[in-house]
């Protein structure tokens, strides 16, 4: 029974020696005195101000992209004890002895090594000699931009690992789709691939180019399996779902899990939370929370409410009236109404207060029990502190003469009648007999004289002048087509009114709610809107020293100074490596050239590579060209402020066609003996060129050692870069 101890349990294990030593290389470069400069460099200084809220739990919107790769940013700070308690203020301010340094920029480093291995398996498995993939690894190894941006409290080098981890990923289940189809390996790459997409996507939505063009690949590749007569319709189809499977529906739930993450994460609520609509607000801790917890859930004839505008731009605002009325006539001219004033008011304020009134009785209490308001019912708006009821008619407003003045009625006995009944449309509603409901419901209010609609004024940022208090303008909508956030409004405070008496219900508009009800949002409900507001959330794009436009990153015309000692000359920048981007230029360059020729004279029945070789031609140029192209040529697209960094995903495939190129021309160009070793000792020279460029600019790529003002400028081989010298 015990027979199979006879003999000694023996494991073998294959070690790529070349891998290793690339993976030590990588981290060696990229973890060397990691926390050099202890100072904030450059957007530490934005993304530390989201670890700091992950800390505290604190809710906040990014319109940048998903949250999953500042997620892995507050892993480290977290790994690292941090408390959150730092100012992140300005570049070049020293981190305070709390602040784990090593920590938060680990994981950004630990990519930005790993990527070096990746680059040598991705051009293995393109079926590349391992001369090739090791000179891969090595320009990327070498290259000090992708040095200089794995080495902080960025998200490039992260987005780049799990770019080149998807690539890698797909061409491993790829070479196995011939041999071991359904496979355990097989399944592990093909599910890794739709993971690693899920991720890029996830920590930018930068990742979207690459994960759009393998699957332009994997659908290639499906279709050329349709035309495989082997293969069965039963085969077929249990590939295709797979690959939906894979490729679609686990990235989809993934990218799902980081949102429910960083939901549960960021429970309070913090100065992010406002431009969210009232019931988010109302779910967070604190705030809104605070202020709505016990608020009744049903509105009534009688509530007392204020109205919140869900557009909530340019800022957020509620329905408000004041003592003042408008001008008899305006400085154009234009004559008013002189009503009571209503505006959007962007602060609490008792004079946000509104009274919901049935027309049909005088009381403004609730009856007992509750007679609730439901869509199509036809209600006033009473001012709760003026009693002055919510009025428009045929008068232009003070900034939209196209639209209705809207006002509190002041009766002044002359031919201008009351016209304040209005009728509650709840948009959201999911029947014609819905409840209008607090925080939940999104309601219009239709005239019923003149079918105008109520809205917080088209004018964006447009605000009345000083005899409105520099508030913002509501008006009548005539054209009411659809339904325009600015025309809809949320219950956001809510009790139900008691008092009869003036005096005492003013007391009442000040106390707090005292029923308990309800009001959190579904995990869907509140992705669905934070999604909304990071893909349409703008912060206004400003010139910045450093932009650039995508045409000068080619070149490499333009720097980045991300840090610089406040007395020695010892500063950062990001600077890649020029003999590579030169290399990679010409390397593209080549390859469309060579791929037009071949392309031409194919057609002419002219072949000049092997069928073999053109296949590997082509499908290394879909990898490295194509992902070269994804994520470089849409920037000319985008309207917003463009860093150097942003071209580092698209240089890193295009440093991939380098060795690509070069073993096409050593195997199809170098023909004889003599012409192979003359073109092995340029590579060499060539090499060599990339590692002398690599140490000469190391100093700002590590910020250490300083350099001399000559030194400094001897660094400054392109006028256009911004080295900084100071004066002596």
């Amino acid at each position: 029974m015990l027979g199979f101890l006879k003999e000694p349990v023996v494991v073998t294990a294959e070690i790529n020696v070349n891998l290793v030593a690339l993976t030590v290389m990588g981290l060696i470069t990229r973890l060397w005195g990691l926390c050099y400069p202890r100072a904030v460099v450059f957007d530490e200084v934005y993304y530390g101000q989201f670890v700091s809220l992950y800390m505290k739990r604190i809710f906040f919107v990014d319109d940048s992209g998903p949250p999953f790769g500042h997620m892995l940013l507050a892993l480290g700070g977290y790994l690292g004890g941090f408390d959150g308690n730092f100012l992140w203020n300005r570049i070049g301010a020293e981190y305070t002895m709390n602040v784990p340094v090593w920590s938060l920029r680990l994981l950004p480093a630990l990519a930005g090594a790993l990527c070096v291995p990746l680059a040598y398996q991705i051009l293995v498995e393109l079926h590349f000699s391992h001369r090739a993939a090791l000179g891969a690894a090595l320009l990327v190894l070498l290259e000090n931009s992708l040095i200089t941006q794995s080495r902080f409290m960025l998200l490039e080098s992260i987005l780049i690992f799990f770019i080149l981890l998807a690539v890698l990923s797909y061409l491993k289940f790829y070479n196995l789709q011939r041999h071991r189809p359904f496979s355990g390996s097989w399944w592990f790459w093909l599910l890794l691939t739709g993971v690693a997409c899920s991720c890029a996507v996830g920590v930018k939505y930068m990742g979207l180019f690459t994960y759009m063009l393998l699957l332009a690949i994997a659908g290639l590749h499906f279709w050329h399996m349709i035309g495989d007569q082997t293969l069965s319709n039963v085969s077929l189809l249990c590939h295709f779902v797979a690959r939906a499977l894979a490729l679609i529906l686990i990235p989809v739930v993934l990218y799902l899990s980081f949102f429910y993450v960083h939901l549960a994460l960021l429970y309070r609520s913090g100065p992010h939370d406002q431009i969210m609509t009232s019931a988010f607000q109302a779910s967070l801790e604190g705030g809104l929370a605070r202020i709505t917890q016990g608020q009744p859930l049903e509105v009534a004839y009688g509530s007392q409410i204020t109205l919140r505008n869900v557009l909530g731009k340019p800022m957020q605002c509620w329905l408000h009236s004041h003592t003042n009325t408008y001008p008899i006539r305006y400085e154009n001219g234009r004559g008013s109404s002189h009503q009571q004033q209503v505006t959007c008011y962007p602060f609490k304020d008792v004079n946000n207060w509104w009274i919901v009134k049935d027309p049909g009785m005088q009381q403004l209490v609730v009856s007992n029990p509750p007679r609730p308001v439901r869509h199509g019912h036809i209600v006033q708006l009473v001012h709760g502190i003026t009693t002055r009821y919510l009025n428009t008619h045929d008068v232009a407003a003070p900034l939209s003469p196209h639209s209705q003045e809207v006002s509190c009625y002041i009766d002044y006995n002359i031919s201008m009648p009351a016209q304040n009944l209005w009728r509650v449309e709840i948009v959201n509603r999911e029947s014609d007999t819905d409840v209008w409901k607090t925080i939940l419901s999104e309601v219009r209010f239709v005239h019923v004289n003149t079918s105008a609609v109520l809205k917080a004024s088209g004018l964006i940022g447009a605000s009345l002048p000083e005899w409105g208090y520099r508030q913002l303008e509501v008006v009548g909508e005539k054209l009411s087509k659809g339904y325009h956030q600015s025309m809809l409004w949320n219950v956001e405070e809510h009790r139900y009114g008691k008092s009869q008496e003036q005096k005492e219900r003013e007391v009442e508009l000040h106390s707090p709610t005292q029923m308990d009800i309800s009001k959190n949002l579904s995990f869907m409900a509140k992705f669905t809107e934070l999604q909304w507001k990071i893909l349409t959330l703008k912060n206004e794009d400003t010139e910045h020293k450093y932009s650039s436009s995508a045409l000068d990153w080619i070149t490499m015309d333009t720097n980045i100074a991300y840090w610089l000692h406040p007395t020695s000359g010892a500063q950062i920048h990001l600077l890649g490596n020029v003999v590579t981007w030169a290399s990679a230029n010409a390397a593209a360059l080549v390859y469309v050239c060579l791929s037009l020729w071949y392309l031409v004279r194919r057609r002419r029945r002219i072949y000049d590579i092997p069928e073999d070789s053109w296949q590997l031609w082509v499908s290394a140029g879909g990898v490295c060209g194509g992902g070269w192209a994804v994520n470089y040529l849409p920037f000319f697209l985008m309207e917003k402020t463009l860093f150097l960094y942003h071209y580092l995903p698209a240089l890193t495939f295009q440093i991939l066609l380098v060795p690509v190129v070069l073993q096409h021309l050593a195997d199809h160009l170098c023909r004889s003996v003599l012409l192979k070793s003359m073109f092995s000792a340029l590579i060499v020279a060539w090499f060599s060129s990339v590692y002398f460029v690599y140490c000469t600019f190391s100093p700002v790529t590590y910020g250490q050692p300083a350099l001399s003002a000559t030194e400094l400028k001897g660094l400054r081989w392109k006028d256009s870069w911004n080295i900084l010298i100071r004066k002596q």
